[in-house]
C-alpha cells in the first residue's frame, strides 16, 4: 500500500487553513509516527488519509489512483482509532466489536473477535458492558476495533492515552509487529512511543512539513544544541530554551536547546524530545 500525496491544501469552511502544499509519500512496510503541536494540522491529515475529507486542492493517490476513486476499496482496507472514538456503552465488550465486525463486513466474526482480545487483553472483559470499564479499558476497546480484520492500513491518533506504562510498552510492541507487513500511521504527543518503535518520522507545524525521514536523522540535526546547566547560572533573559527542570540538593537543574549553546551550558547528546522541541523552537523564533 502507498499513499502519494502531492501539493495537498486543506481550508474548511471558515477560512481556516489547516493543511497548505503539503507533499509527502507514506508506503509500507512502517510504522510512521506523527508529531507537531496542537493545531499542526495532524488530525485534517488523518481524516485526509482516511478519505473522512477530501482536499481543497491537490492530489492524493491510493496505489497510483486518485483516492477518492478507491473510497470503497480504501476503507475496506483500514482500520482506524480516531482520538474521540464514541463506544455503546450498554452493549458488551464482546457485542460491540461484533457490530463493529459486521460493519467491515468479516465473515469469521468470533475467530477475529478472539484474536483482538488476545491483542489487547482483554479476555476476561469480553462479557463486560462497556460502561463498566475503566479508561484505559475503554481505550483497548477502541484498539480491539481498529484492528478487527488484520487490516493492511491502521491509523491510530493518541492510542495510548490513559494506560499505564506497562501497558503502553505492551502495545508499542504490538504495533510494531504489526507493522511487519503493513502501514502504521500513529499520531501521538508521547514522544517515547514514537522513539520506541517508528522507524519514520513526520513532524508538522501550522499545516507544513518540518521534518520526514528516520528518527535518527532529527536526532543527529540537534547535536551540539542541547545542554544543561544549573538555573542560579543563567542570566533572566538566556538564550537557550529550558525544556526540563529538576529539583536537586544543589539547586535547579535545566535541560534547555539553542541555535548555540551559551558558555555556561555543558552540551549533552539529544534525545528525540529534544531534537524536536529545537526544531520547533527555531520555527517559532522564525
Amino acid at each position: 500500500m502507498e499513499f502519494h500525496i502531492q501539493d495537498v491544501t486543506m481550508t474548511y469552511p471558515n477560512g481556516k487553513q489547516a493543511l497548505g502544499g503539503l507533499s509527502l509519500r507514506l508506503g509500507s512496510p512502517s510504522l510512521t509516527g506523527l508529531l507537531g503541536p496542537n493545531g499542526a494540522g495532524k488530525s485534517t491529515l488523518i481524516r485526509l488519509l482516511s478519505a473522512a475529507l477530501m482536499p481543497s486542492s491537490g492530489v492524493i493517490q491510493l496505489d497510483g489512483a486518485p483516492l477518492k476513486d478507491r473510497e470503497m476499496e480504501l476503507k475496506s482496507r483500514l482500520g482506524y482509532l480516531p482520538q474521540e472514538f464514541g463506544l455503546f456503552d450498554e452493549l458488551t465488550v464482546w457485542q460491540f466489536l461484533d457490530y463493529m465486525a459486521a460493519l467491515k463486513g468479516i465473515r469469521d466474526s468470533r475467530a477475529a473477535i478472539r484474536q483482538v482480545l488476545q491483542d489487547v487483553r482483554l479476555e476476561e472483559q469480553a462479557k463486560a458492558r462497556i460502561r463498566t470499564l475503566s479508561g484505559g479499558q475503554r481505550q483497548r476497546v477502541g484498539i480491539a476495533q481498529a484492528l478487527l480484520g488484520d487490516p493492511e492500513l491502521l491509523i491510530l491518533d493518541e492510542p495510548t492515552v490513559g494506560l499505564d506504562p506497562e501497558e503502553r510498552i505492551h502495545f508499542r510492541n504490538l504495533f510494531s509487529r504489526t507493522a511487519q507487513n503493513r502501514l502504521v500511521l500513529l499520531s501521538t504527543h508521547i514522544i517515547e512511543d514514537v522513539q520506541s518503535v517508528c522507524d519514520h518520522l513526520i513532524v508538522l507545524h501550522r499545516g507544513t512539513i518540518l521534518f520526514s525521514g528516520a528518527p535518527e536523522r532529527l536526532i543527529q540535526a540537534a547535536a551540539g544544541h542541547v545542554g544543561v546547566f544549573w538555573e542560579q547560572d543563567a542570566p533572566e533573559n538566556g538564550e537557550i530554551s529550558v525544556t526540563a527542570r529538576v529539583h536537586t540538593a544543589c539547586g535547579v537543574r535545566c535541560r534547555g536547546v539553542a541555535g548555540v549553546l551559551p558558555s555556561y551550558a555543558r552540551p549533552e547528546e539529544p534525545t528525540l524530545e529534544d531534537a524536536y522541541l529545537y526544531l520547533i523552537s527555531r520555527e517559532v523564533a522564525r
